[in-house]
């Protein structure tokens, strides 16, 4: 069994059926990620001059072919952060930052052999985001980033210029403990191993060969 497996233990995530309260048996303090406050950007980006590291294979011959790109993962780094607090009593900052995002490129050489490559899309940003009232624990800004390309353009010295769909999240997280209405702890099903059948196939062949596109003889009179 699994959370998937129609499992039908009352202490297992899922859709709340009923009163959410009936079943409720405990305060758990749990220690997470509060997101503050988180905004989202989505544009298109014209010309962006990106520069290969990593080629596979590496006796790829130029000038290349531009296939597609995309980002290799959601997360993205943050660096150069500036924050500024507005002095209006809003807690709100003006957050300047630049976004890292790592792509893997994937494009043709000279010779038509399919290669793969890696680089990094340097996005700036400066927003206003709510980054809360001064405390001990500090809050931080963090990124999520999704980038595709299906044009680009060889300028030679392994570089390509691109033409990007960005989306891109900032968001003020800081690490808290909250207090949460629990219904205890998660009850845990064993595991369903997985059966590939390899002879399912085999065993479910007719014994004997059947006539292919004849009817029943059986219906056949004889005169």
């Amino acid at each position: 069994m699994s959370f998937c497996n129609n499992c039908k233990s009352e202490n297992i995530p899922g859709p709340l059926k009923n009163n959410p309260l009936c079943g409720l048996c405990d305060k758990t303090c749990i220690e997470c990620n509060k997101v503050i406050d988180m905004c989202m950007k989505q544009e298109v980006l014209q010309d962006v001059p990106i520069l290969l590291n990593n080629i596979t294979p590496a006796d790829v011959v130029a000038p290349f072919t531009f296939i597609c790109a995309k980002s290799s993962t959601s997360e993205a780094s943050v660096t150069d952060l500036v924050v500024n607090d507005i002095m209006d009593g809003s807690c709100n900052s003006r957050v300047s930052c630049n976004v890292v995002v790592p792509i893997q490129v994937y494009f043709t050489d000279a010779n038509g052999v399919r290669a793969t490559a890696t680089a990094t899309i340097t996005i700036p940003k400066d927003v206003i985001l709510h980054t809360s009232a001064p405390s001990i624990i500090p809050y931080e800004i963090k990124s999520t980033a999704a980038v595709v390309s299906n044009s680009g353009t060889y300028v030679g010295n392994n570089s390509f210029n691109l033409t990007l769909c960005v989306t891109v999240i900032l968001k003020v997280v800081m690490q808290v403990h909250l207090l949460v209405p629990s219904y205890g702890y998660c009850y845990i099903p064993p595991c369903v191993s997985f059966n590939a059948n390899l002879c399912s196939d085999v065993f479910d062949t007719p014994l004997y060969p059947q006539e292919c596109g004849v009817e029943n003889r059986c219906n056949v009179h004889l005169k």
